[in-house]
């Protein structure tokens, strides 16, 4: 077994970033100097991770655009002898393949159907192979070798699991944004990965199972295809991953968590505050004007605390 394909599910509408996503996806947003889906794709390239699909849609053709190797960039390079410009971002030249598929909204919507038909949407793509699936409006920053999925699919091999989920330990108070996990009993959480017995999709906090949520990353089986062909749409219409991950526990295959090191840092793109954030991290590591944008904001926070002291 092995793991060599991603899955970047990019259909969404992005509405809770209006009006900045009217035009632009969210994962064209820049974070620092890249796109927040080209962060994603430097995290997968760096667990060798070769060959990606994107399950897209039609107003997301810049995505496209982005991972081509545009001819006329190129012929500007050249002529002016600058292609090692491209650097690490000529992926052809690192034998890294981009492929595009539409996620289909169902007669009646106007909206794609969720994270599990988009999975679904893969399968002749993976073609019965162990697949990465990577949201592409999550960056997660790490400086550890292996990185976070690169753990993930060291764990998942070593454990010929059917399904492992990226999670992390988030606030009491957050539990109700996101899929939350319960760990098997005596399982210890502070290894290389733990055992789960069921996931909640955005419980409350009386009816969470823990503390750790779901974040963004998953490995799964071709099993999982089976269990989403199974799911009913829920009241929003939508079909959702964390029904099906839940069947494959309920029918006794083992599902694995590898959780997040506290030096590591999820970016979630889904709100203007964590965007901001995310481009401010970035935009302080850069190794060109980082110290030059920390003193900025220095003096930023210097009129803004006198300002507050003048009124």
């Amino acid at each position: 077994m092995s793991v060599r394909k991603v899955v970047v599910p990019v259909a969404g509408l992005g509405t809770r970033l209006l009006p900045t996503t009217k035009a632009l996806p969210k994962e064209m947003l820049p974070v620092g100097k890249y796109p927040v889906i080209q962060h994603v794709v430097e995290e997968m390239a760096s667990a060798n991770l070769k060959k990606f699909l994107f399950i897209t849609s039609r107003s997301k053709t810049i995505i496209e655009n982005q991972f081509d190797n545009n001819v006329d960039v190129v012929f500007h390079l050249e002529q002016n002898q600058r292609l090692q410009d491209l650097g690490d971002f000529d992926y052809s030249r690192r034998d890294i393949e981009f492929f595009y598929s539409r996620q289909q909204a169902p007669p009646g919507s106007t909206k794609p159907q969720g994270t599990a038909a988009a999975v679904a949407a893969c399968e002749s793509f993976v073609d019965n192979e162990h697949f990465v699936v990577a949201y592409g409006d999550t960056i997660i920053s790490s400086d550890r070798n292996p990185n976070f999925i690169g753990r993930m699919i060291e764990s998942h091999l070593k454990h010929n699991a059917t399904c492992t989920v990226g999670v992390r330990p988030v606030q009491p108070e957050w539990v109700t944004r996101y899929g939350i996990v319960k760990p098997v009993e005596g399982d210890r959480m502070d290894g290389e990965s733990f055992r789960i017995s069921d996931i909640v999709e955005k419980p409350s906090l009386d009816e969470a199972p823990s503390l750790m949520a779901v974040s963004a990353r998953y490995i799964f089986g071709p099993e999982i295809f089976g269990e989403i062909q199974k799911l009913a749409p829920a009241s929003d219409g939508e079909l959702g991953i964390t029904d099906a991950i839940r069947a494959l526990v309920e029918g006794g295959h083992d599902v694995r968590c590898v959780q997040l090191t506290d030096d590591e840092t999820r970016y979630d793109i889904g709100s203007h505050e964590s965007y901001y954030k995310a481009f401010i991290d970035f935009a302080l590591q850069d190794p060109n004007c980082g110290e030059e944008i920390k003193h900025y904001l220095e003096i930023c926070m210097n009129t803004f605390d006198q300002k507050r002291e003048d009124v």
